[in-house]
C-alpha cells in the first residue's frame, strides 16, 4: 500500500520557522519526484517546491524563494520542507505527494498524495 505521511505542522508566529516531514513507503521512492503543496481556504492547491532526484533539480515558487528548502534522505525514504521566515499568507495545508514523471508544479501530474499537515502563522 503506498503511503505519504506528512508531519511537523503547526501554530508559529511570523518570522519563524517549521519543518514539515513526509515519510513515504509502498513504492520506489528514489524513481519519483517529490513535491510540496499547500491549499489555503477557498483557494486552489499550489506547488511550493519540488525535487527530482534523476538530477537533483529543485523548484521552489517564487512567493517561498529563499525562505523554504526541499531537501531529501533517499535512506529514510524521507523528504523535508525547512519553512523559515514564516509569513501569514503561509497558513494553509501542507501536503507532500509523488510522481513518476515531472510534472514540477502542477498538482494533476501527482500520483500518490499523503493526508496534509496545517501551518498556521499568526500575525
Amino acid at each position: 500500500e503506498v503511503q505519504l505521511v506528512e508531519s511537523g505542522g503547526g501554530l508559529v508566529q511570523a518570522g519563524g520557522s517549521l519543518r514539515l516531514s513526509c515519510a513515504a513507503s509502498g513504492f520506489t521512492f528514489d524513481d519519483y519526484a517529490i513535491g510540496w503543496f499547500r491549499q489555503a481556504p477557498g483557494k486552489e492547491r499550489e506547488g511550493v517546491s519540488c525535487f527530482r532526484s534523476s538530477d537533483g533539480i529543485t523548484y521552489y515558487a517564487d512567493s517561498v524563494k529563499g525562505r523554504f528548502t526541499i531537501s531529501r534522505v533517499n535512506a529514510k525514504n524521507s523528504v523535508y520542507l525547512q519553512m523559515n521566515s514564516l509569513k501569514p499568507e503561509d497558513t494553509a495545508v501542507y501536503y507532500c505527494a509523488a510522481s513518476s514523471s515531472w510534472p514540477q508544479s502542477q498538482p494533476k501530474g501527482y500520483d500518490y498524495w499523503g493526508q496534509g499537515t496545517q501551518v498556521t502563522v499568526s500575525s
